[in-house]
């Protein structure tokens, strides 16, 4: 029998390579002539540096860079030798988990070094890249990492504007005379799993800056300064679109990427997909394996296993999923290509017990034997 062994990372516990070998495992165990192939994925957010990075033997880069709040951190990202593509997750220099939960708040959190990682790796040659943009600390638009590629953002006084959504409140000048030349050179492709516009009840504000410290008071002043910002931008590009369905991603990346460079807006696991070939290897399998860390009624929603279970029912495949938890609602995913799904915790614990890596691929390994015995690969 061939098996695709195709799971996101158990965040905190698993990396997506760490869980298919824990299910190859497991498959080996019960049937020694079974075929697994261990396919790393990702959905555009945390792993996707390490899925892709191992699947092309992929130069992991680390740079330094302006974090959120200015502050110099050390991101990491890779170069795929073969494409010279840079796949670079926004999180490494603009994250939620950069920034301290009694500092969070996006009025001043910055995508500077954002910016400042496409700089490092157009410095390395790169002139494709693959953008994660899931886990933002911010809701500047972009325009920190505008900014840092030589966009001029100015005041009514000519000054640049200060950093993070603040600074959006002064901002009346877009200028890229100044912007550096190869960025003309480059592609991006974003992995983009929302479908917000940039402003109004569903806008980036509205939806997303409360989970990253801003106000009720603030929210409808941050969609205001975006919307003046969306209108100056369409006096130095005809692709500036706020209402685009993934404009509002990562507190106005996605717009800020759709409207300045030569940018497309996709799922996450689509793109990851087209790296790894997937669907090649999903089409000649017997059964699909899949999964997360933690499945519910929200991974049907663009989520790596949806994705992952969606190529597979496009050739007739059987996808079975596995989680360290799982939620009632999860049983919408039955709805949408897993045919059954199963939690890993075999006893109860502690979840610092729980996401230890050990215990994690014990459980992972075990819990699949038992259904791999049932279904007799």
């Amino acid at each position: 029998m061939k098996i695709v062994a195709a799971i996101d990372s158990f965040k905190g516990s698993l990396s997506s390579v760490q869980a298919g070998n824990a299910v190859k495992e497991a498959a080996l165990r019960v049937n020694a002539a079974a075929q697994v192939f261990v396919r790393p994925v990702a959905d555009g957010g945390e792993g996707t540096v390490e899925a892709l990075a191992l699947e092309s033997d992929g130069e992991i880069i680390e740079a330094t860079v302006k974090g959120p709040l200015e502050k110099a951190v050390s991101a990491r990202y890779c170069i795929l030798k073969n494409s010279k593509t840079a796949v670079i997750e926004i999180s490494a220099a603009a994250g939620l988990t950069l920034v301290p939960h009694e500092r969070r708040n996006p009025l001043y959190t910055t995508t500077y070094g954002v910016g400042e990682l496409i700089k490092n790796a157009i410095e390395h040659g790169c002139r494709h890249f693959i953008i994660g943009i899931g886990g933002s600390a911010t809701n500047d638009g972009g325009a920190g990492m505008l900014s840092a590629l030589g966009f001029e953002l100015t005041d009514k006084d000519g000054k640049p504007i200060c950093p993070g959504a603040k600074g959006l409140e002064s901002l009346k000048s877009i200028s890229a005379k100044n912007v550096i030349s190869e960025l003309c050179e480059c592609t991006f492709r974003i992995a983009c799993d929302v479908t917000n516009p940039l402003c109004g009840q569903n806008g980036c504000s509205a939806v997303f800056a409360p989970q990253k410290g801003a106000s009720a008071e603030i929210i409808p002043s941050m969609d205001k300064w975006l919307f003046n910002y969306a209108e100056i931008a369409k006096g130095v590009s005809d692709k500036a679109d706020a209402d685009l369905p993934g404009a509002g991603a990562a507190g106005g990346l996605g717009f800020a990427f759709s409207a300045f460079t030569n940018a497309s807006l996709k799922p996450g696991i689509q793109i990851i997909s087209e790296e790894t070939h997937l669907e090649e290897y999903i089409k000649n399998a017997d059964l699909v394996v899949t999964g997360e860390g933690r499945l519910d009624a929200q991974t049907v929603m663009g989520k790596t296993p949806s994705g992952v279970a969606r190529l597979a029912k496009k050739y007739g495949k059987k996808v079975i999923a596995f989680s360290g938890c799982v939620t009632d609602d999860a049983v919408i995913c039955n709805e949408h290509g897993i045919d059954a799904f199963f939690p890993i915790l075999r006893t109860i614990t502690t979840s610092d017990d729980a996401l230890n890596t050990e215990t994690a691929y014990k459980n992972l390994v075990e819990t699949a034997c038992q259904v791999f015995r049932l279904i007799e690969i």
